[in-house]
């Protein structure tokens, strides 16, 4: 793995970082080293986060050429930095991205196919990308469904592999293992397919399961730390209320409480932790990522105040919370926690 290198933006705002001059404008980061990645509808740019001290975030920006997107991956091992566009409606990497020095203009340096027609989240496995697309499948409005192209990751390329047709509407994607979990759009459900990357061919397939989730309107973002076992989902509300209907749940001991939740049922409100109320900005909290050392939430808000990065700490009793960090994003759309 290569060891991120923070911009020298961020260098002020690190305590745990190596000092900064005029002579070492790349300062290497300590294995304590936490960005947040966001990608935004709004410009298509890359902007990062260091949120090691949530009171002294340092932010810097690759520019990309693009002008919309949506999920957003970054890898370490190749020091790439991976988007779904929704401008060009394929999956974009910025490589070598700890050689710059500051924010910067950045070119795609792999690249593929244009399959998409509304991409969202990406989820990775290996070299294995998959993105949902929540776009109508079938051009009947009536019928809820959704595809999921995988990618492969061949270095300098995305090969598309396969496309799997849902028979639900499709936005955040996680892997747990070799599983894939997915949120059912436009409602409070939550989907897992099972040993997934194993349909090779082009096919329409039904989840293995599907549970609802109580106190959750409809979800979008969902986000899964393996070390605390904890399942967070986003709740947006009211699609038409962007601005403070919204919130999140917390489901520790994912594990066990889906596994005991049998197909089609639901799963308890009593099981959950939910954050929501006017304090806590949320309208349209459409992806979420976890930090679980510090105990953080962050949240990419795309409704509140015309679009928000938030971060919540204190998290473990839930209720109207105040966010710990709040920075302005237009049309906020993803967010990946890295950490070293």
């Amino acid at each position: 793995m290569k060891t991120l290198k923070v911009m020298a933006l961020f260098c002020a705002a690190t305590l745990t970082l190596a000092s900064c001059s005029n002579n070492d404008n790349d300062v290497e980061a300590k294995l304590d080293t936490k960005i947040l990645f966001t990608s935004n509808n709004n410009d298509g740019n890359v902007n990062m986060y260091n949120v090691i001290n949530l009171n002294s975030v340092g932010k810097a920006t690759l520019t990309t050429p693009i002008s919309a997107a949506d999920g957003i991956y970054y890898d370490a091992n190749q020091d790439l930095v991976v988007q779904a566009s929704r401008s060009t409606f394929g999956v974009e990497g910025y490589a070598n991205i700890t050689s710059f020095a500051t924010s910067t203009t950045v070119a795609a340096s792999v690249t593929g196919t244009l399959d998409m027609q509304s991409p969202r989240e990406i989820a990775v496995n290996g070299n294995m990308y998959v993105v949902a697309d929540n776009a109508d499948v079938d051009g009947d409005s009536a019928t809820k469904d959704g595809k999921l192209f995988i990618y492969t990751n061949n270095g300098g390329n995305f090969t598309l592999r396969n496309t799997i047709t849902t028979n639900f509407k499709l936005w955040g994607i996680v892997f747990i293992g070799n599983d894939l979990y997915a949120i059912e759009d436009t409602t409070n459900k939550l989907a897992v397919f099972r040993n997934f990357l194993n349909n090779t061919s082009n096919t329409t397939l039904s989840a293995t399961k599907s549970i609802f989730v109580e106190g959750i309107v409809r979800t979008h973002g969902l986000t899964y730390d393996a070390a605390a076992d904890l399942m967070i989902l986003t709740d947006i509300g009211d699609a038409a209320n962007g601005q403070d209907d919204g919130g999140f749940h917390l489901i520790n001991n994912f594990t066990a409480n889906f596994n005991n939740t049998a197909n089609a049922e639901t799963l308890a409100l009593s099981e959950q932790v939910r954050v929501a109320g006017s304090n806590t900005l949320l309208g349209n909290p459409v992806d979420v990522a976890y930090d679980n050392d510090a105990k953080t939430v962050f949240i990419a808000e795309a409704g509140n105040g015309g679009g928000r990065i938030l971060a919540f700490s204190n998290i473990g009793s839930g209720g109207n919370l105040t966010p710990s960090y709040n920075a302005s994003l237009s049309k906020a759309s993803a967010v990946y926690f890295h950490k070293e």
